[in-house]
């Protein structure tokens, strides 16, 4: 504090007695803070290469000239880090003033804006002692996060790290970053703060090579020999290379304006000290601010160019203190993230992969990246919720021994947490509480337990809680371990179709009239090319006509007993039986749905429905538009059945609505009398376990579910406690029956008609070929023209059109040759 005062008085005596056109130097964010106000006062830009604080700015104070960066423009790159690990939760250590102040509020936006959170923040004091550092971080050892963020000076960076290496916080399972303030002088710093601060990741502005570089460190190491006390590199650190581009930049602004003295003007405004009112005000100091501000050159921290009167990073460096060394790991830059090259082309996308890094070694010589988390060393368990229920205890059973007191938890939820915890690589300690009043009923609701987490009664809740849009704005779910849905128990004979006509729904008019069109024609084709050459198709009229309907109506429902010989016939059937089979298949399906529909029609119409009590189930009842006075509550498996068995007419209910797992135990027992209807529309996001928002075990958590559920072991949990699943049968959806028209099935029925039509073309070519034919023989040609054509001589020519003929086939076609052969020895001449 004394030191600032003699700075401030310093300068006050400079403005007063000298001929000030600039100051360089102010070191410490307390001491700039006075000096600017006092160089706006003065119109004396004032020039610090070191106060990197986003408290002062040159939209605040514009006299300031910042040749160095801005602190928040390193935040996005720590988030980057913190995102690439995968970390979500990190506890901020800075040092309290404007510096370690400065900064907070930009890290925690960065971080909330990758979904990570500050749960807590550790701020220590400048003159904090030795023993209060050490019970600072006694504090954090008892808290879960593993991931620290330090932002402070270097002084008090060096008593720190010292410290948290001697409580054992440097070792495996801790993760430390450290902000540019302390990377930037790391070579400065005494070994034995190196050799504590081993494992760490730190970033700093990046310094371009140059040969202005090259030749100033060459001609700085020559003047000043090596300081063997420091053996990590003995390299200018940032600031120094700052603090010479400053100096530059100003001596080249002296040189442009060439100032010249002019008649100076009293300030009367500063009054706090007797003699600020003899402190001129300078009439170069705007001309010296101007030519700072657009100075442009190659200085020795890379390319020289304000911008809002500060320096803009190109990129920063990541970095990891191994040895008595600084390595390397990687880049960060605002437009391609994180990189091992900065060297990108302009189509690489930001990154915030891991992958983009060197291979990093962490606190305690570990190689493997720290999970961010852990129990606290104080051994304190996780208090876990569970609802205590009157029934389907097979999913959470609560046991309280009546002379002890003590408490034993068992079911399917129970099962499914504890096979989760054990998949997770870390130890997990915790215990169960009920969640029950003083007399050990149900206390409120399975909302009011998932609200006791955000109250911080309880760090989780496990059981049958249904994951919801409301409970999440309170808690994080993990991955749902149960199916989703909601079901509706009915019993399998529920009762009859009051509408007598309902079969034929299913198909509207003009499909049913199309259908019978061709039913008729097949039935027609087939008995044109067969009555010719197949006795079974032959007889009066009447019989023939019946024949026509019988053998197409009867592919409905048995195979004929009449055989077909042409080929051409059984082709036609062929083609006839599919369409007939994807019409009866369509049909079935679109009735069953129907008579589904139509019972939940009835249980619509006064019938009462059952649900149970405190479940979800109420709210997806609503979307049934049921009248509040049919619906009745159950609390047990018993109580369900018992109602169905009574149904609506005897004061139960005709149909009981629940979640798919309560519905799953129930059928485990009563599968044989009760059967569940699906209802797409009635759907839940499942069971889960609940815990704080951010809380780094839901991840964890989740990852276990889903590889028990890929390992078989949640089924093998399941089959458990469902007992025997083989009578837990399911209706399809019921709420959106299909009706067929012609237009659904117009390209089977244009397959059908064109086959049959294709059938009937090439029986009519080949009887035409086969009557010229005979009409070219002299003897056949007379007695055609003599007698009437018979029907063995057309069931010849027809019979010729198969290529393998039936025993029938052979008879006949025997006939027709003994016919033909009297016909010639009639008319041949001797």
């Amino acid at each position: 504090m004394m030191c600032q005062i003699l700075v401030h008085l310093k300068a006050i005596d400079l403005l007063e007695n000298k001929d000030v056109y600039a100051i360089l130097g102010p070191q410490t964010s307390e001491e700039a803070e006075f000096l600017v106000h006092l160089g706006d006062k003065a119109r004396v830009p004032i020039v610090t290469f070191s106060v990197t604080t986003p408290f002062l700015s040159q939209e605040k104070t514009p006299y300031l000239v910042r040749v160095a960066i801005n602190d928040k423009a390193q935040v996005k790159a720590i988030a980057a880090i913190v995102q690439a690990f995968r970390w979500r939760q990190v506890t901020l250590i800075h040092e309290d003033s404007n510096y370690g102040n400065g900064v907070i509020p930009y890290l925690i936006g960065a971080f909330e804006e990758i979904d990570s959170r500050v749960p807590h923040r550790s701020v220590i004091s400048l003159r904090a002692t030795d023993d209060q550092i050490t019970i600072e971080l006694q504090k954090l050892m008892t808290m879960s996060t593993r991931v620290f963020v330090v932002h402070m000076s270097s002084s008090l960076a060096s008593r720190f790290f010292l410290k948290a290496k001697e409580l054992g916080m440097m070792s495996k399972g801790y993760a430390w970053i450290i902000t540019d303030g302390i990377t930037s002088i790391l070579n400065s710093m005494d070994p034995s703060v190196i050799d504590s601060m081993q494992g760490l990741i730190g970033l700093r502005p990046y310094i371009p090579p140059s040969e202005e570089l090259n030749n100033f460190t060459v001609k700085l190491k020559n003047k000043f020999p090596k300081d063997n006390r420091s053996p990590i590199l003995n390299e200018l650190n940032i600031f120094c290379l700052w603090a010479y581009d400053a100096v530059w930049a100003l001596a080249r602004a002296s040189e442009e304006i060439s100032p010249r003295k002019s008649q100076p003007e009293k300030l009367k405004s500063l009054s706090k000290f007797t003699n600020l009112a003899s402190i001129s005000v300078s009439q170069t100091g705007s001309k010296i601010l101007k030519a700072v501000l657009q100075s442009k050159f190659n200085g020795l921290s890379g390319k020289f160019q304000l911008k809002d009167g500060q320096l803009e990073p190109v990129a920063f460096q990541l970095v990891n203190v191994v040895g008595n060394a600084v390595k390397g790991i990687g880049f960060w830059t605002p437009k391609h993230g994180i990189s091992r090259e900065l060297n990108l082309s302009d189509s690489q996308l930001y990154s915030t992969s891991a992958n983009g890094l060197q291979p990093t070694i962490w606190p305690g010589l570990s190689a493997v990246t720290p999970k961010g988390w852990t129990m606290p060393v104080s051994g304190k368990k996780l208090r876990i919720g569970v609802p205590v229920k009157d029934g389907f205890t097979e999913l959470v059973k609560v046991d309280r021994d009546p002379q002890t007191g003590a408490v034993s938890v068992s079911g399917f939820c129970i099962d499914v947490f504890k096979a989760a915890v054990e998949n997770l690589p870390y130890a997990l300690t915790y215990e169960f509480i009920p969640f029950d009043n003083s007399n050990g009923s149900s206390a409120l609701t399975y909302t009011d337990l998932v609200f006791q987490v955000y109250l911080q009664v309880f760090d989780a809740v496990v059981g049958d809680v249904t994951i919801t849009s409301n409970r999440s704005l309170y808690v994080d779910f993990t991955l749902p371990y149960t199916e989703l849905g909601v079901g509706m128990v009915v019993p399998i004979e529920i009762g009859k179709a009051k509408n007598m006509w309902i079969f034929l729904e299913p198909l509207t008019v003009d499909l049913w009239l199309v259908s019978g069109v061709f039913f008729i024609l097949t039935g027609c084709i087939v008995w044109f090319i067969e009555c010719k050459i197949n006795d079974e198709f032959k007889g009066s009229r009447a019989q023939q006509v019946g024949m026509i309907f019988w053998y197409s109506f009867s592919t409905l429902v048995f195979s004929q007993r009449e055989k077909l010989i042409s080929n051409l016939s059984k082709f036609v059937v062929i083609v006839w039986l599919f369409t007939v089979l994807i019409l009866t298949s369509s049909y079935t399906a679109s009735l069953s749905s129907m008579l589904a529909v139509n019972r939940l029609q009835m249980l619509r119409k006064g019938s009462f429905i059952g649900y149970q009590k405190g479940s979800l189930a109420r709210e997806v009842v609503n979307n049934l538009n049921f009248a509040n006075s049919s619906l009745q509550t159950y609390g047990s498996i018993e109580a369900y059945a018992h109602a169905l068995t009574e149904g609506s007419k005897k004061g139960g209910v005709s149909a009981i609505i629940d979640e798919i797992p309560y519905i799953k135990l129930f059928l485990a027992q009563y599968g044989d009398q009760y059967t569940m209807i699906e209802h797409e529309y009635l759907t839940t996001n499942g069971f889960g376990f609940a815990f704080p928002k951010g809380s780094p075990l839901v991840p964890d958590i989740s990852w276990a579910i889903a590889k028990l559920r890929e390992d078989g072991k949640l089924d093998m949990i399941q089959q458990t406690w469902f007992q025997d699943q083989s009578v837990f049968k399911k209706q399809e959806s019921p709420t959106k029956p299909s009706i067929f028209d012609s237009y659904s099935f117009r390209g089977l029925f244009l397959v059908t008609g064109t086959s049959s039509t294709l059938a009937l073309i090439i029986f009519y070519v080949f009887l035409i070929r086969n009557k010229l034919t005979s009409e070219g023989q002299p003897q056949l040609s007379n007695r055609i023209t003599q007698e009437p054509l018979s029907n063995d001589s057309i069931s010849m020519s027809a019979a010729a059109l198969d290529i393998s003929d039936h025993p029938t086939d052979n008879n006949i076609s025997t006939e027709g040759e003994e016919n033909l052969g009297d016909t010639n020895n009639g008319n041949q001449p001797s």
